[in-house]
């Protein structure tokens, strides 16, 4: 890649964000306790006995998951982002960006669908704006920010975690690519694994939120009292978001690979995907909105698994924190020791798109 090459789709790279975007920040402002890095979801304001959290994301609405699972979805990516702080997200601000071929009718069932979830989820709108533009298009469609309020010692960062605590991980892998896939590809399923399974495979879906995850665990208590760090596994799956915790901590992990829960419909239709388009679709390292990687202390985790799983979200402990100069560890079933980098390509990616190849040569 040459030094004026941006990639060609997704987050630029760490390398031009710490060139470009982070030594210019606008005012340096004193209150600010977490501005912009690394493997950090979210902000942190200083208000005196209080700070406000701050998380910003797009609008991402995709006509094809059907406009009520795209709306639902939207909401709870963007405020999946600020719970992992441990603080409840209260406020957002909303920018629409609307694309020319979108009618009213479509409006009207997206903005419902946004609205009924905030008002679930305790989420006031303050403000925003909405437009209708040439050259907006799906699934982009604006941005917005989501706040919340709390203590100061109410929450936690992914910089947070430290050796001897145990690492907990919700729902287990995969759980976006297995959700997207059951959704836009239902055929190929049924026609592998039937009508049955399929459904329940699409209904992983609605499992692509850490706000309820992340909220349970933190009402155990957080940093000496509970939970020290969290993070949602989104690209790259499990491996990146665990390496992403480990590289802000400044520590390493040992994991065991067979302490990972993972759901009958995550390995069939990751295995079946990777037959179809011969691209290996790991689901450890595969993205996975809605999965919650966390550190508690030793003490904690147990009670932390326990209310998970009493609000029927399963959870189990999967290795400790180790200091930094031991690196991540992944321990296999058969006993083979893995040491883990970040895997930088998600393999979801091209699976999806070949996908869609071969549903277009099928057509021909």
């Amino acid at each position: 890649m040459s030094n004026n090459t941006l990639p060609e789709i997704g987050k630029i790279s760490p390398e031009v964000f710490d060139e470009i975007i982070y030594p210019r920040l606008g005012y340096k402002n004193k209150n600010i306790i977490v501005g912009p890095r690394h493997g950090v979801d979210f902000g942190v304001v200083d208000l005196g006995d209080k700070v406000m959290i701050l998380t910003t994301d797009p609008v991402f609405v995709v006509p094809e998951y059907g406009w009520e699972r795209s709306a639902w979805f939207a909401v709870h990516i963007l405020a999946s982002d600020e719970a992992v702080s441990g603080i409840k997200p209260t406020y957002m601000s909303i920018d629409l960006n609307l694309p020319m071929e979108m009618t009213k009718d479509e409006l009207e069932r997206v903005w419902t669908i946004i609205h009924e979830e905030c008002v679930k989820l305790g989420i006031a709108v303050v403000c925003g704006h909405t437009g209708r533009y040439t050259g907006c298009s799906y699934p982009m469609v604006g941005g917005a920010t989501v706040i919340g309020i709390g203590p100061k010692d109410s929450y936690v960062t992914p910089e947070m975690a430290k050796p001897g605590d145990k690492v907990i991980i919700t729902k287990g892998p995969a759980i976006e690519t297995t959700g997207i896939f059951a959704t836009l590809f239902p055929e190929f399923l049924e026609e592998k694994f039937g009508k049955e399974f399929t459904e329940r495979a699409k209904n992983v879906f609605w499992m692509q939120s850490v706000v309820k995850d992340a909220l349970v665990s933190a009402g155990v208590g957080v940093r000496e009292n509970g939970v020290t760090a969290m993070h949602d596994a989104t690209e790259c799956g499990i491996w990146g978001g665990l390496y992403e915790i480990s590289r802000a901590s400044r520590v390493g992990m040992v994991i065991n690979q067979d302490d990972i829960i993972v759901l009958e419909e995550v390995k069939l239709v990751c295995e079946y995907f990777s037959e179809l388009t011969g691209v290996n679709v790991d689901p450890f390292k595969a993205i996975s909105e809605g999965t919650l990687l966390l550190t508690a202390r030793p003490e904690k985790a147990r009670e932390i698994v326990a209310a998970l799983e009493s609000e029927k979200i399963p959870a189990s402990i999967v290795g400790e924190v180790v200091p930094e100069e031991e690196g991540i560890t992944v321990i296999k079933g058969d006993g083979e020791e893995m040491k883990l980098t970040h895997p930088q390509e998600d393999p979801f990616w091209p699976a999806f798109y070949k996908t869609l190849e071969i549903i277009e040569e099928c057509s021909k």
